[in-house]
């Protein structure tokens, strides 16, 4: 029976990491099972490069699975800021919490301040709440689409695991969270954030690889349109598309063809569900346009 509950420190090795991963039907190769294992063991980070869709954000609901702990999740974007990410108190019950205190009598203001800035009216955001939750699993995904400026802000946080208050003090993890970073490098992560990270750039997957990964989260799926689907993800990726699509694409794709109940890669059927595997209109005239699906019948 699978335990609920794994700490960081039961797993042994890279190979049972990747063996716990792949109850959770995530196929990890060597060298990402090998990174996740030594960012458990380290505490360190893991940053994680690659095109979108190719099972960065889903390791880390994987692993978040495989611990038995929540997953907190802070979806980066160009302005995100402090408050956003820390902390921000409730002003809103802070100021019923004065007219209440004020309607009793009570009018001494350094006590009025003293509640005013108690714990209960902080609003923890994603990153206090990764401190303060044990265990955890911290995603900081598409961290290439926040501004430089953010990254500061998170090298405080993943240098000590904590964060300062002024009104309440220091507040640090008994125990720090399991962080993951993804981008997907629509610019450079900066050098001082990724010294704090260990590393990886998840690639692709294999022929063998994706037809793997395709029927191990699609039992119902058959090997002939498995790898027909993989044949045809991977001539697509080698198209010059602006899109490519991932491995998450592929299995959308795939489940779509199983929901019209095909067995095997129809021309007619995979033009018809190309929505599910490609998502710009430039892309699906290239692909319509030349004739790509007339022979997957071979």
């Amino acid at each position: 029976m699978v335990r609920q509950t794994i700490e960081a420190s039961d797993v042994g090795s890279p190979g049972e990491l990747a063996e716990l991963l792949d109850r959770h039907a995530y196929l990890a190769g060597e060298g990402l099972a090998t990174a996740a294992f030594l960012a458990l063991r380290m505490g360190r980070p893991l940053l994680l490069e690659g095109e979108a869709g190719v099972g960065k954000t889903e390791l880390a609901r994987t692993l978040a699975a495989v611990l038995g702990a929540p997953l907190i999740r802070l979806q980066c974007y160009e302005g995100l800021d402090g408050p956003q990410v820390l902390y921000d108190w409730d002003f809103a019950r802070q100021l019923l919490h004065l007219k209440a205190a004020e309607a009793g009598g009570l009018t001494d203001p350094a006590r009025l301040e003293g509640e005013v800035y108690d714990r209960r009216f902080l609003i923890a955001r994603p990153l206090l709440r990764a401190i303060e939750t044990q265990p955890s699993v911290l995603l900081i995904d598409e961290i290439d689409r926040a501004d430089v400026e953010f990254e500061a802000i998170l090298l405080e946080v993943l240098s000590d695991f904590a964060i300062s208050i002024p009104e309440l003090g220091t507040i640090r993890a008994e125990r720090p969270p399991v962080v993951v970073l993804t981008s997907n490098r629509t610019r450079e992560v900066h050098d001082a954030l990724k010294r704090r990270c260990l590393y990886h750039w998840l690639e692709h997957p294999s022929f063998d690889r994706e037809v793997a990964i395709l029927l191990r989260r699609l039992p119902s799926c058959s090997e002939t349109l498995a790898e027909q689907v993989a044949k045809s993800a991977g001539r697509l990726r080698e198209a010059g598309l602006v899109k490519p699509p991932g491995i998450a694409e592929t299995i959308d794709w795939t489940e779509a063809l199983l929901t019209l109940g095909a067995r095997e890669l129809d021309p007619d059927l995979a033009a018809a569900t190309l929505g599910a595997l490609l998502k710009h209109r430039e892309d699906h005239e290239a692909v319509l346009g030349n004739g790509f699906f007339g022979d997957l019948r071979g």
